[in-house]
């Protein structure tokens, strides 16, 4: 599964950047994560959940950011645990644009608990309204 969604914002994106690239930050506004526990410089373990109906799905996984730069952030699956492991990867991209800056969110997933139909459509949901909560708490942080 492969989903990308944008969101243009009225601050630069230099006011955007702790938002999106520590992903404890990422409780405040991203509704698809329900834990973030830090394990290290650039490391956490992410707890995933999206509800269908009265079932909710959840998914811990070990999140590296793997790429900082002032328009790029990649974080990816890195469990240390020994198993094969779907891939999970979260490219942030930002880009200025004349009254701010866009930010692109770019997931893909190699595994099959989220791409059952119904799920993927969820997660893409989630995401939206992510992008939603975002422009509205870096709106009102300024």
């Amino acid at each position: 599964m492969q989903y990308s969604s944008s969101v243009d914002l009225g601050v630069s994106k230099e006011h955007v950047l702790p938002y999106v690239s520590d992903l404890s930050q990422y409780l405040l506004w991203m509704p698809l994560i329900h834990g973030v526990e830090p394990l290290g410089e650039g490391v956490w373990k992410v707890e995933l959940r999206a509800k269908v109906g009265v079932f909710a799905r959840s998914k811990q996984l070990t999140m590296v950011r793997t790429t900082q730069t002032d328009d790029r952030l990649v974080f990816e699956r890195q469990e240390d645990d020994g198993r094969t492991h779907a891939p999970w990867t979260m490219e942030v991209a930002l880009a200025d644009t004349p009254h701010g800056c866009t930010v692109t969110i770019h997931l893909t997933y190699g595994g099959n608990l989220w791409t059952a139909g119904v799920l993927d459509k969820i997660l893409a949901h989630q995401v939206d309204l992510g992008k939603k909560s975002l422009a509205e708490l870096v709106a009102h942080s300024l």
